[in-house]
């Protein structure tokens, strides 16, 4: 799965966009003092991006977790308080986009106001199992944490591309887990709740097949059967991409060779002599 795009972002202000005319009104203000909270280099700046990132780390789990269990009234009510942050959060980002119409047809922003709409819905529809569900494309904004991640830590930096494949197969499982949930829940008696769809997902995914439950209809067997013959081993890449050894991406300028071990000083393919830049931890 790749991340944001660069059309996604293109209709946001950026840092290099942050400079603007003298506020001339309360609404340039307003715009000039977001666009130095989401973009500055302040000391507030950075403290106002870091809780954002927090609070994106926080929702997602929050959503992961109450995915699995009947919510209660007061379950409700935490909703509704979220949503009336993201939707300040979603107002601010169209404001200070240099193209406001450009930001709300993006894909991020989309997914955004989706999940937004959710949390709100419950209010109106009854059927809260397939709410709790859409809400799993916040996963999608965890790709935006990750970018926001690269300002913050060199450990990440260090160890981004495991990150990154697990990101991508966190997203993966619990996105095809939703799409079994939201055709089997009330059609097949085995799938009474996401954790039993994520059980199904995670059994058919790793080619176990215990066969305790199992997909009878016949939109449930195609389904079925994508996810065996494209979901199986995409799951399979992902995890060898997690725990095979750590490589560095240097170019090798004999032929080419891309990846190398961390303290390799020839090239394994031709036997060049690298230079792989280094923090001295090896």
């Amino acid at each position: 799965m790749a991340q944001q795009s660069a059309d996604d972002a293109a209709g946001e202000a950026g840092p290099e966009n942050a400079e603007s005319a003298p506020a001339s009104g309360p609404l340039d203000r307003l715009r000039e003092n977001l666009r130095e909270l989401y973009y500055g280099n302040t000391p507030r700046a950075r403290r106002v991006r870091m809780a954002l990132l927090v609070l994106d780390v926080v929702l997602i789990i929050y959503f992961l977790a109450t995915a699995t269990f009947e919510l209660s009234p007061v379950w409700h009510a935490v909703d509704y308080v979220i949503g009336a942050a993201l939707v300040l959060d979603y107002l601010a980002r169209m404001l200070i986009a240099n193209r406001p119409w450009r930001f709300m047809l993006s894909f991020t922003a989309i997914m955004d106001l989706i999940v937004i709409v959710s949390l709100f819905a419950s209010a109106f529809i009854d059927n809260l199992g397939f709410l709790r569900v859409v809400r799993m494309l916040r996963l999608l904004r965890s790709y935006h944490v990750v970018n926001d991640m690269r300002r913050y830590s060199k450990w990440f930096i260090r160890n981004e591309e495991v990150i990154q494949s697990a990101l991508n197969l966190t997203v993966f499982v619990f996105l095809v887990t939703a799409v079994v949930f939201v055709l089997e829940d009330g059609r097949n008696p085995q799938i009474n709740n996401y954790f039993d769809a994520l059980y199904f997902t995670v059994a058919t995914l790793t080619t176990t097949g215990f066969g305790d439950i199992t997909l009878t209809d016949t939109a449930g067997r195609v389904l079925a059967v994508l996810i065996m013959v494209f979901g199986v081993g995409l799951f399979l890449r992902l995890v060898q991409t997690i725990f095979r050894p750590a490589k560095v991406s240097y170019p090798c300028p004999e032929c080419g060779l891309s990846r190398h071990d961390p303290d390799a000083v020839h090239c394994k393919h031709c036997g060049e002599t690298l230079n792989i830049p280094t923090e001295g931890d090896w």
